[in-house]
C-alpha cells in the first residue's frame, strides 16, 4: 500500500483503513468536507464502473458501502455546518409489498448515498399508498421499487397505478429492479427505467439528476 495512495483511489478499490486514515488527514489538514465527499463520491463512481466491467464484485460494493457508512460518520458534522454542501437530489426506495427481501435494495441505497443522493428508505413490504406519501412528503426526483418475488409483479403494477391515481406520475422517474425484474416488467407497469445491477439503478438516477 503505498502512502501516496489518494482517497479517489482507496475507495474505488475498498480500503478500509486507507479510507479512514486519508479522510482523518483530510480533515485534520482543514480541506472542506465537501472536498473530502466529492473525492470519496468520485471513488464510489470509479468502483461502479469495475463492477460493470468484470474488474470487481459484488463484496466489493457491500464493502465500500460500509467504508462510506463510516467515512460520513466523520465528515456529516462538518457538512452540516458548510453553506457548500449540496446534494444531487433524492431517491425513494423501497421492496414492494409482499416482498420482505433487502439485500439488493439496502445495496443500492448505500451506493446512492455513496455518490451525494438523499435516500429515503421505506423498508420491505410497502404498500402502495406509502410510496405515494413518501412522494407527497420527500419531492423526490426517482422513485425505486425492488422486487425479488415473481409473484410481486403485481405490486409493482399497483404501486404505478396507485402514484398516477394521486396525480403524481409526471413528477418522478420510476425505476424498478431486483431479482425477478426484467425489462418486460417495466414495460408491462410502464417505469422509465429497469435496472439490472445496483449501478444501472445509480447511473439512472444520476441522469435523472444531470437533466433537472
Amino acid at each position: 500500500m503505498s502512502d501516496s495512495e489518494s482517497l479517489f483511489e482507496a475507495v474505488a478499490t475498498a480500503k478500509e483503513d486507507r479510507v479512514m486514515a486519508l479522510v482523518r488527514e483530510q480533515i485534520a489538514a482543514g480541506v472542506p468536507a465537501t472536498e473530502i465527499l466529492a473525492e470519496c463520491n468520485r471513488g464510489m463512481v470509479e468502483l461502479g464502473n469495475r463492477f460493470s466491467s468484470g474488474d470487481c464484485f459484488l463484496p466489493d460494493l457491500m464493502f465500500a458501502g460500509m467504508i462510506m457508512k463510516q467515512a460520513m460518520a466523520e465528515l456529516s458534522p462538518l457538512l452540516a455546518e458548510s453553506e457548500d454542501a449540496t446534494s444531487r437530489g433524492t431517491v425513494v426506495m423501497g421492496s414492494v409489498q409482499h416482498d420482505v427481501h433487502d439485500i439488493g435494495k439496502d445495496i443500492v441505497i448505500t451506493m446512492l448515498r455513496g455518490v451525494g443522493f438523499d435516500v429515503v428508505d421505506l423498508g420491505v413490504d410497502v404498500p402502495p399508498e406509502k410510496f405515494v406519501e413518501a412522494i407527497t412528503k420527500h419531492n423526490p426526483q426517482v422513485v425505486g421499487m425492488s422486487v425479488l418475488l415473481t409473484t410481486c409483479f403485481k405490486s409493482v403494477i399497483a404501486t404505478v397505478a396507485a402514484i398516477k391515481q394521486a396525480g403524481q406520475r409526471e413528477k418522478v422517474s420510476l425505476m424498478v429492479g431486483g431479482a425477478a425484474a426484467s425489462d418486460l416488467l417495466r414495460q408491462n407497469a410502464e417505469c422509465d427505467y429497469y435496472g439490472r445491477t445496483a449501478v444501472d439503478a445509480v447511473k439512472f438516477a444520476s441522469s435523472v439528476a444531470e437533466a433537472a
